[in-house]
């Protein structure tokens, strides 16, 4: 079993997720009660023990965190992979300032632990590119981030 590094994100772990980055997010599935995965990159740590998440209003996610609030998100960088556990609810069902139909997820952190195998260290972070209209990519980025700050002030 990892060994548990915190209860909040350090100050680099929290760094990270200043803005929009690869992550993965562990839940429940509600309906078979399976461990479910997914990639997300609209996430944005408020505080070392508050992260926000932008979902797709059509998302299984919002249904799994309903039922189970456990979820589990892997946050790959500064050279190790980390498990950041928490609660999770879902905030508000529409963030109004984004054109998609977003809801916005709060997760509350109580464990943040280095689930890096033993001997190894992460050579390269994660990289992804965006496969539609680069501009509208950006946009959208741009206007997602700007809604999760706005959210972290409410």
């Amino acid at each position: 079993m990892a060994e548990t590094v915190s209860q909040t994100l350090s100050e680099d772990l929290f760094a990270l997720l200043q803005q929009e980055r690869f992550v993965t997010l562990a839940t429940i599935d509600h309906e078979t009660g399976a461990p479910s995965l997914h990639s997300l990159s609209w996430v944005y740590a408020v505080s070392a023990q508050k992260i926000l998440l932008a979902i797709d209003s059509r998302s299984r996610i919002l249904a799994n965190i309903e039922k189970h609030p456990e979820v589990v998100i892997q946050l790959i960088g500064g050279g190790s992979s980390y498990a950041l556990n928490g609660l999770a609810h879902v905030k508000t069902q529409r963030i109004e300032e984004v054109p998609l139909k977003l809801a916005l997820v709060e997760m509350q952190i109580y464990a943040v632990r280095d689930i890096m195998f033993y001997g190894s260290r992460i050579s390269a972070d994660p990289q992804y590119e965006k496969t539609y209209d680069k501009k509208a990519a950006t946009k959208l980025d741009q206007q997602v981030m700007a809604a999760l700050r706005k959210a972290e002030l409410t």
